[in-house]
């Protein structure tokens, strides 16, 4: 069973050392790659300076092109499975074990590291926008995903591929979405997750008003009519 952590990073020099640190110490039996998204900061330096397993873009590409530049590589290197892990440190690899273990009973295809299995969504504006993407697929899938905005996933052999050969597949709610109308079986795990030390997130307020509404759009009006293309 062989596993690819990919470690999207956009001008994470803050925060990136840890993040890596920290997997090779506690967990190495975990391969992973840092895909610095063409930071503007010294992220790739640092990562070079380090030794660190680096896909150094030349541009920003976005989370989307980065995290699929990530799973390319997963694919030629035929991992068994991949999993997002953010820059930022938010999330903890202590989870993977459980998720694997999850995957490998249920059958799922993907699994979500989930805030929400067995703790209640907090009352703020950025927790309303999940509440109303989760209303959303609901709406178009007949299932509920208690934590849609959870960047922490896990993806099987066929789910590595999909992303891979594909374009428009963000690692993002709509496209689970998407991939649930048409088959995808979708659990979720629960986790905690950590509270970003150093740098600043990319969603403020109007950023995260925005994405509400774009990925509420795509899930309600633009998936219903994509067609799923396997290679």
């Amino acid at each position: 069973m062989s596993l690819l952590i990919v470690i999207p990073a956009y001008n994470e020099e803050l925060n990136i050392e840890r993040v890596v640190d920290n997997l090779t110490e506690h967990f190495p039996q975990y391969d992973y790659v840092v895909v610095n998204d063409g930071s503007k900061d010294h992220t790739a330096e640092i990562c070079r300076r380090r030794g660190y397993r680096l896909l150094d873009l030349p541009t920003n590409l976005g989370l989307a092109g980065g995290f699929q530049a990530g799973l390319k590589l997963a694919d030629r290197m035929g991992y068994d499975y991949a999993i997002q892990l953010d820059g930022d440190g938010q999330h903890d690899p202590v989870y993977i074990q459980g998720m694997l273990e999850q995957m490998e009973h249920s059958g799922a295809d993907i699994v979500i590291g989930s805030r929400f299995v067995t703790e209640k969504k907090p009352r703020s504006l950025r927790m309303l926008g999940s509440n109303i993407i989760q209303l959303a697929i609901r709406l178009t899938t007949g299932k509920n995903v208690l934590d849609p905005t959870s960047g922490m996933r896990l993806f099987n052999r066929s789910m590595i591929h999909e992303f891979a050969t594909n374009l428009n597949y963000g690692p993002e709610p709509d496209t689970i979405s998407y991939l649930m109308r048409n088959g995808a079986k979708v659990e979720e795990y629960p986790v905690v997750m950590q509270e970003r030390i150093a740098g600043t997130s990319y969603l403020n307020l109007s950023r995260s008003i925005e994405y509400m509404m774009r990925m509420c759009i795509s899930i309600l009006l633009v998936q219903p009519f994509r067609k799923r293309s396997i290679s």
